[in-house]
Formats: structure tokens, sequence, C-alpha cells
């Protein structure tokens, strides 16, 4: 488990290789002789009304075999599960507690699971990364996906994507 905090002085938990189908997660109040202390909150009402917004508009991918889900955590934001195994569960987990993040890292993953089956139909593609089938395309394609980009932000209410 790896903790920090990023530009905006947001909690960033990664968790890596976790069997989530053997954790249960369980949110308590701590007790301090005897009086409930504050829950620190996470995310705003505000921010979270937006990561849900973004979390809708990328609700396709969750229907995809690619393997992500998004949660919605309450006041600890909203975490995305990635690459799902049967035996291990979920091997990558990110939390977020701002919109414009999930919005990106959502995009991100729609964006390469589009490359990923462009290049199952060329095998001359399916050695390169990612990055190098974009480039690959035609300046067409390439509008076509970026426009893809516009369609998810204007769906998410993100303005400065």
């Amino acid at each position: 488990q790896i903790d920090r905090n990023d530009d905006n002085g947001n909690k960033k938990i990664t968790i890596e290789n976790v069997d989530w189908n053997r954790v249960s997660i369980h949110l308590i109040k701590i007790k301090k002789k005897g009086k409930i202390m504050d829950q620190k909150i996470y995310i705003t009402d505000a921010e979270r009304q937006k990561c849900r917004k973004v979390a809708d508009a990328f609700a396709e991918l969750e229907n995809e075999a690619i393997d992500l889900v998004v949660a919605d955590t309450g006041r600890y934001g909203f975490v995305r599960l990635t690459y799902f195994n049967e035996l291990y569960g979920f091997g990558k987990s990110y939390s977020y507690t701002d919109s414009k993040e999930l919005f990106d890292a959502l995009w991100n993953d729609w964006l390469n699971e589009q490359l990923f089956k462009i290049a199952m139909n060329d095998p001359a593609l399916m050695d390169l990364e990612y990055e190098d089938i974009y480039r690959s395309l035609t300046a067409e394609k390439r509008r076509e996906l970026m426009g893809k980009r516009s369609f998810f932000a204007e769906k998410a209410g993100i303005t400065d994507a």
C-alpha cells in the first residue's frame, strides 16, 4: 500500500495485488474516551456529485471486457478497480477525490481499449505501445477518437478536458 498526497493535498491510495474476494472493508467510527471523534471528509459533496457524473459518463466501460469498476466509497471519494482476476480479485485500485483526475483516468482506460481493439484487427500493430498505435492511425481516425473525449467531457460536465 502506498499513501501519498497529490499537488492539491488530496489523499491518494494505491493498493496492488489485493484479493478483493476475501477482503471485507468495514468503516467504523473511532471512539476516544466514550466520545465519537469527528470523521474526516476526503471529498466535498459538490466534488462527489461531479465524480458521479464522470463515472456515469463512462459507465459503458464497465460493460466492456476491460475489467474495470468505478465505485462510490462515500466520504472517501471514488475508487477505480482494474485488472480483475477470478482467483485474486482486482489487481489494482486507485482512489479519486477530484473529478478531473477521475475523468483523465477513465478517458485513458477508454482510449487504450479502443487502441487495443484496433491492434487486434491489424497484426502489425500488436507489438506496439498504445502511443505508437495511436500515431500509426490516420489523421481522420485520431480526430474521431479525440472527438469522443469531447463527447465524454460534455456528458460528464468537465469543461477543461
